[in-house]
This record gives C-alpha cells, structure tokens and sequence, in this order.
C-alpha cells in the first residue's frame, strides 16, 4: 500500500494507480469525510458538477423565465437559437 506525505497547506498527492481505478481525472470533484479518525475522498458524478453549475446559475441570476406555458418556453427556446417554427417543421 502506497504511503503518501502531507504537503504545506494540507495538500496531498493521490497515487495515479488510485485515481485510475476511481475514475479520477483533473478537475473532478471530490467529497471529503472525516469519520472515527480516517478521511474519506468519494468522486461526485457528473451530474453533480452539472447541478453544482446550475445552481450557481441560479445564484448569479443567468436565468431564464418564468413562463406561463411550455408553448411560452418553446418559443422562447427557439428566438434565443434563432430557429422559426417554419424550418423546424419543414426538417421533418
């Protein structure tokens, strides 16, 4: 079992055999426990990351509506991509 040393500022190096094997990559988010003495790192999915995202979002106001109806929304959707109903329905 690989032994790894605690750095300044608390940081720790995980051993690339480890990170392989928990699908560990650059920039990937982690938890972190201390439970009964040991510390505990669970990789969080992507769909974490992408509710972390969104409510960051949320908290910075880049939001869109309310609307009224999903009519209200899909029309909305489609003037923000530029798209008429027109070319949607001739695609078909």
């Amino acid at each position: 079992m690989p032994i790894v040393r605690v750095q300044k500022r608390g940081q720790v190096t995980i051993p690339s055999q480890f990170r392989v094997q928990a699908g560990i990559a650059d920039g990937d988010l982690l938890e972190a426990r201390c439970e009964h003495g040991k510390i505990t790192f669970t990789p969080k999915s992507l769909v974490d990351r992408e509710i972390a995202e969104g409510l960051e979002d949320l908290r910075s106001g880049r939001t869109y509506g309310p609307f009224d109806s999903a009519q209200e929304m899909i029309r909305a959707l489609r003037q923000m991509t530029g798209k008429s109903a027109h070319k949607i329905a001739t695609r078909k």
